[in-house]
């Protein structure tokens, strides 16, 4: 299932608006913050979706039941542009445990180049539920790649991708290669993919606009 944010009026779109918006995005400060807003209201959403107990909790003046969340959860993220995405998710689900994967694009004298992922931290994800963040879903390769990578270190209950913009290639390209026991999150989905796998209209780089340019 995918589900869009975005594609219903709400504050959530006015965070869209400014990591795209060329006036805005040159505060790589507020460009970080609206990243982590929108991870927060993604982990609101997604909350609802999670298994829940009935606790017993005292106040001063009686007791009442509530539910809680129930799963233990993992946040993963794809280094280094999907930190502030993963800050807000775990502003929400602060008791999570955390994995971290570094990926990138290894480049050919053709032009062309492939995903290579160097290094990935995660605890034990058996019976878990994993939460992937990046905020550019543009070809999908990198986000497939990565969860398959943390398989590796076992099998989730349920697996949670959450990215701020998608072209509609890449979503189509996550939604084939992956299993049925996973629930897509984006902000907003793009037409455009170019041959150089940028997003149109997009925003741009979203690890240089959140913490600068990189040789």
């Amino acid at each position: 299932m995918t589900n869009i944010i975005g594609s219903n009026n709400s504050i959530f779109n006015q965070f869209v608006a400014e990591i795209r918006d060329v006036n805005v995005q040159n505060d790589s400060m507020r460009f970080r913050r609206n990243l982590e807003r929108m991870g927060e209201i993604m982990a609101y959403e997604l909350s609802k979706k999670l298994s829940y107990k009935t606790k017993e909790v005292t106040t001063p003046l009686g007791e009442t039941e509530i539910g809680i969340i129930e799963d233990e959860i993992v946040i993963g993220t794809i280094l280094r542009a999907g930190l502030p995405l993963h800050q807000g998710v775990l502003n929400y689900f602060d008791k999570a445990q955390n994995a971290f994967i570094s990926a990138y694009r290894k480049h050919h004298k053709d032009n062309s180049f492939e995903i290579a992922i160097e290094y990935l931290s995660s605890p034990s994800l058996d019976g878990k539920i994993l939460i992937l963040t990046d905020p550019m879903l543009a070809t999908g390769s990198s986000m497939v790649l990565a969860y398959k990578g943390m398989l590796s270190k076992g099998t989730p209950k349920h697996t949670h991708i959450i990215s701020a913009i998608a072209s509609k290639e890449g979503l189509s390209y996550v939604e084939k290669h992956i299993p049925s026991n996973m629930t897509i999150w984006v902000g907003a989905v793009d037409d455009e993919l170019t041959v150089q796998s940028y997003i149109v209209p997009g925003l741009g780089d979203a690890g240089d606009l959140a913490y600068g340019t990189k040789l």
